[in-house]
């Protein structure tokens, strides 16, 4: 895998083809009992608490947002609701914690293999989305970029606007635009 952080903040990420069906492949599907298994995981291993601003009720919002803006996009929305429900499981605290994409990313492989299973290019997107969610970059890729976007839209719990600037995709830019 390639990654270039270039001077605009564009994250480029080349990744091994993550569609199986192309190479003949079944694509596995995730069980409800997967997603429950999922959020139980990261349930357990938050520690700033369910009523955190960066906890269950954040995760929710970046799923609806997320799967609605890949309904435009045409990101990857097993990505995103994975993206949604893991990429602020490692904070330590409610404040600055710059480390806690690259925890959660490297978190990963606890999850995959132990409740679930989601093939390579998969796991390529969900761990750069997470690694680098809080890097103030935009990406090309499209399931990356509604990923971060469905995270940047949901600013206002904190009191900041979002600003299309940050923003990927041209559906993040233009919700971005009027919120």
């Amino acid at each position: 895998m390639d990654q270039r952080l270039l001077p605009d903040r564009l994250l480029i990420v080349e990744t091994p083809n993550h569609d199986p069906a192309a190479d003949g492949l079944e694509t596995p599907t995730l069980t409800d009992e997967d997603w429950e298994a999922v959020q139980r995981y990261a349930q357990a291993i938050f520690a700033c608490g369910m009523h955190s601003i960066h906890g269950p009720s954040h995760w929710t919002r970046v799923e609806k947002v997320g799967l609605e803006l890949a309904r435009e996009t045409g990101a990857d929305p097993t990505v995103v609701r994975l993206f949604a429900m893991l990429h602020d499981t490692c904070r330590l605290n409610d404040d600055k914690d710059p480390g806690h994409g690259p925890r959660a990313a490297d978190m990963l492989g606890t999850l995959i293999g132990i409740l679930l299973t989601i093939d390579p290019g998969r796991l390529v997107l969900l761990e750069q989305a997470i690694r680098h969610h809080t890097d103030g970059q935009t990406s090309e890729d499209p399931t990356i970029g509604t990923c971060w976007d469905a995270d940047r839209l949901d600013l206002g719990r904190v009191g900041t606007s979002p600003e299309a600037a940050y923003m990927s995709t041209d559906e993040g830019k233009k919700r971005a635009a009027i919120s």
